[in-house]
Order: structure tokens, then C-alpha cells, then sequence
């Protein structure tokens, strides 16, 4: 099993910045892949960014590339999403997602953060 905790989430003017984190615990070592994605009510969710846990690899939805920043830390076990010049349409419930296969999608999520950008 794997928990995973987000934190850092809020409202904030557009333009300005927020760094979310994702804190991991339980069976940390089998993690493959960290992964954000966030949802809007009524709409499917979307994924922002993801990292790989060992080697770093990144992805970045193209929404978000040039102002998001996924990093890890391993000793803390954790990723961040840094969020840079946000947007209005940014505002969603952003999930920490563990895929701990590489195959199978993702089988842990946190319980989500508000995001909110006021324009």
C-alpha cells in the first residue's frame, strides 16, 4: 500500500504562483511513477505532469508546459509541483496519483487539493 498526502494548494491572483506538494509513504519503494492530474466538476480529469521516481523523466501536459515544474525529492519522498504564471483556468482539485507497475495506470491517489485563480 501507498498514502499519499497533497498539500499547498489555495487561491491565488492570476499571474502568481503555488507550489504543491505530494507526500508518500507506506510502500515508497515500489513506486514507479508520481503523477498530477487535476479536475474541474463536471468535466474529465486531466493530467498535468508526471515524473518518474528513479530515473526523472518528466512529462507536462501541453496546457501547462513552460509554467509548471514537477521535482522529486526521494530522502523525503515527495514531488512538487511548482505552478508558475497561473491562469484562471488552472482552478481545479489537483490529485497525486502512484503508479507503482509502470503497467497498470495508476492504483493510489491522494485525496486532492483546491486550486483556485482569480482573475
Amino acid at each position: 500500500q501507498v498514502q499519499l498526502v497533497e498539500s499547498g494548494g489555495g487561491l491565488v491572483q492570476a499571474g502568481g504562483s503555488l507550489r504543491l506538494s505530494c507526500a508518500a509513504s507506506g510502500r515508497t519503494f515500489s513506486i514507479y511513477r508520481l503523477g498530477w492530474f487535476r479536475q474541474i466538476p463536471g468535466k474529465e480529469r486531466e493530467s498535468v505532469s508526471r515524473i518518474d521516481w528513479s530515473g526523472g523523466s518528466t512529462y507536462y501536459a501541453d496546457s501547462v508546459k513552460g509554467r509548471f515544474t514537477i521535482s522529486r525529492d526521494n530522502a523525503k519522498n515527495t514531488v512538487y509541483l511548482q505552478m508558475n504564471s497561473l491562469k484562471p483556468e488552472d482552478t481545479a482539485v489537483y490529485y497525486c496519483a502512484a503508479d507503482i507497475s509502470g503497467k497498470y495506470g495508476y492504483e493510489y491517489w491522494g485525496q486532492g487539493t483546491q486550486v483556485t485563480v482569480s482573475s
